[in-house]
């Protein structure tokens, strides 16, 4: 340890076991030291910065108080995780974050036995530490051993119902657990839901008289931002007449509101929550996100995601491109639509600035509906929309339309419902790794009856698309989309229908034909004109549906071409394999006509570059050329340098 380190005892913190050597004194430097090192560290790799430093103190007591990685430790979402894998032995490898080979941005079992559950979506982790729970209780076992458990979840991975049949079934079988409600909102008011009116309701029953001592009613510790929050949340019960929090009514013993930035109050409660033997718990605790970093503090979105920055102005310093964003293009051209057409209206599920929706919602807020993290409730609020004469257009990122895909199924499709999906984060999305990929979409919807399935090729195609959804009343409609700024085309004022299931040729060649379905297009026309210096001239199609095919245009492909290939930013089960099973059907391979589909792999590929995923998933330019000149059986020219 250097004389002059700004870090002196942080540096000589391995693992949570050497916080318990530090008197209660210690902690609070430790925290001081731990809130300056991660908002160091972030400035490097970019990240999720204000959650994490919102618990920096919680998670200082609980590593301090609890038996990690016994003990299990359940971070929801985890993306607040930064400071948690600072002290269990990860500090070393904290500015390799979200990067090729380095450390997750969220907890990964793979990547640490203090990671006992890894997450990413959310509202997992009160169901997580209920099995773990049940797990120790049936004599289970596991390498760490099995102790407490601890689920740490926000109030906003409260909106979802998941976290309540969690409440509900631990509440039921009486399982010992502890469950820390992280509540970060500045204040706790009628707004945040009907839950908001029971986040400050005080524990009075007899066991938990000792809490209260110690607690000296929290309320009164608190500073005043969340004092005067808790008092009305208070007052809001007390005229519901309410008797019980809905927590009791799920059979947890309740204490809070608990100022989470305060380690007078945290280990003293924590210690004494640790010695209780039976039910669960839940601790309500109140955080401010992006505590102790004034531009976190300052931003609208308190440091949630945050590029590279300096540390002394918190100024950003990524890249800025001169092309828009393809969720900017989608939602402008919403815009549009809606200042002509009353029966539109947005539904997402608490991405209004992920999803691009936060202008609509500003011009048009009684069109535009968020409805938490409720994916399910989302969809089906949609289907009903739809059926009530509205033109709902259900914008969620692919990765978590996954959460909501029965309702898709049950209440869109089969029903026929014109609800339109906007699909964002389509494919690979780089840093955020594989529990954010959009990988399986394609394949997911385009198996549905009634369902069309469209992908843009570009920010162009996108106009089009989404002017092809508002026209289209027929049934359900998607149109997938990927994350980062489009290739820099000329945008068309407003977007033009396109005729369901046509796709579009490109560039008119022979002997192969390349049917891209969405953004990998560039990428095919680079190999092409590889290919074309090598002798070959492919064919390219900008396929644009996966549902319905173009058969008219695969027939002719198939009638002039000696092979097809086809390139997706999907799994198997896609438009390849919908393709293949259109050939298949029409009887060409019992002709010798020659196939291939590019897809994603069957692995999980964890975060990188965009760029790089895509090379490690072989659907780049050089990939498609080795893959023409393979099917062509002409891999001599493989090692051609032109």
């Amino acid at each position: 340890m250097s004389d002059n380190s700004s870090t002196p005892l942080l540096d000589n913190i391995s693992s949570p076991q050497d916080l318990k050597l530090l008197s209660d004194d210690q902690l609070f430097q430790v925290a001081r030291e731990l809130r300056q090192e991660t908002i160091s560290a972030v400035s490097e790799t970019g990240g999720h910065l204000g959650a994490g430093l919102g618990v920096v103190e919680l998670t200082v007591a609980l590593h301090a108080i609890f038996d990690a990685p016994k003990d299990k430790i359940i971070w929801d979402v985890s993306h607040q995780s930064y400071p948690h894998k600072i002290l269990t032995g990860r500090r070393n490898r904290i500015r390799t974050l979200r990067q090729k080979d380095g450390l997750s941005g969220f907890t990964k079992r793979a990547e640490s036995e203090y990671d006992p559950f890894g997450a990413a979506h959310s509202s997992t982790s009160i169901s997580a530490a209920l099995g773990f729970a049940t797990a120790r209780d049936l004599g289970g076992s596991c390498e760490s051993g099995l102790g407490e458990t601890i689920a740490v979840i926000g109030d906003g991975s409260m909106s979802a119902g998941m976290a309540y049949e969690a409440m509900n079934n631990a509440g039921h079988l009486k399982k010992r657990l502890i469950v820390v409600l992280n509540d970060n909102e500045m204040s706790i008011a009628p707004p945040v839901g009907a839950l908001s009116s029971y986040l400050s309701q005080l524990y009075s029953e007899e066991p938990f008289q000792d809490f209260r001592q110690i607690a000296k009613g929290a309320i009164g510790f608190l500073p005043e931002p969340f004092k005067e929050g808790a008092k009305r949340a208070k007052r809001l019960l007390k005229s519901m007449a309410v008797g019980n929090t809905i927590f009791e009514a799920l059979g947890f013993s309740y204490l809070g509101p608990i100022d989470g930035h305060d380690l007078n109050q945290l280990l003293p409660i924590f210690r004494t929550v640790q010695k209780r033997l039976d039910g669960p718990i839940l601790l309500h605790v109140v955080t401010k996100k992006g505590k102790g970093y004034v531009p976190a503090e300052k931003a609208k979105d308190k440091g949630h995601a945050t590029g590279k920055f300096d540390v002394l102005t918190g100024k950003q310093t990524a890249k800025k491109s001169n092309a828009p964003t393809y969720t900017k293009v989608f939602a402008d051209s919403l815009l549009k639509h809606a200042a002509d057409d009353t029966k539109i209206c947005a539904v997402t599920a608490a991405m209004p600035d992920g999803t691009g929706l936060s202008l609509f919602s500003e011009r048009y807020p009684s069109r535009c509906f968020d409805v938490g993290i409720a994916e399910q409730h989302g969809v089906t609020f949609s289907a009903a929309l739809a059926a009530g004469g509205m033109k709902p257009f259900c914008a969620m990122y692919s990765t978590f339309l996954q959460r909501g895909y029965d309702q898709v199924v049950h209440d869109v499709a089969l029903q026929n419902l014109p609800v339109r999906f906007a699909i964002d984060r389509a494919g690979l999305v780089g840093a955020d790794g594989p529990t954010h990929a959009g990988s399986f979409d394609i394949a997911f919807m385009a198996n549905l009856p009634n369902m069309v399935v469209m992908a843009a090729s570009d920010e162009a195609e996108l106009v089009h698309m989404v002017a092809t959804a508002v026209e289209y009343s027929e049934g359900p409609i998607a149109f997938r989309y990927p994350r980062g700024n489009g290739v820099g085309c000329d945008l068309p004022s407003i977007g033009k229908p396109i005729e369901i299931g046509k796709g579009r040729v490109v560039t008119a060649g022979n002997t192969v034909s390349l049917l891209s379905f969405g953004t990998r297009l560039p990428e095919v026309l680079k190999a092409s004109e590889t290919l074309k210096l090598k002798g070959i001239s492919p064919t390219i199609i900008d396929a644009r549906f996966a549902k319905p095919l173009d058969e008219k245009l695969i027939i002719d492909l198939v009638e002039n071409h000696e092979a097809i290939i086809t390139i997706e930013e999907g799994s198997i089960g896609g438009f390849g394999s919908h393709v293949q099973q259109f050939l298949f059907e029409q009887g060409v391979f019992d002709k010798g006509f020659k196939f291939r589909s590019m897809v994603l792999p069957d692995v999980f590929i964890d975060q990188s570059s965009p760029e790089d995923m895509y090379h490690q998933a072989g659907l780049n330019a050089s990939h498609i050329e080795d893959m023409v000149l393979s099917l062509l059986g002409l891999e001599t020219l493989k090692q051609v340098n032109i």
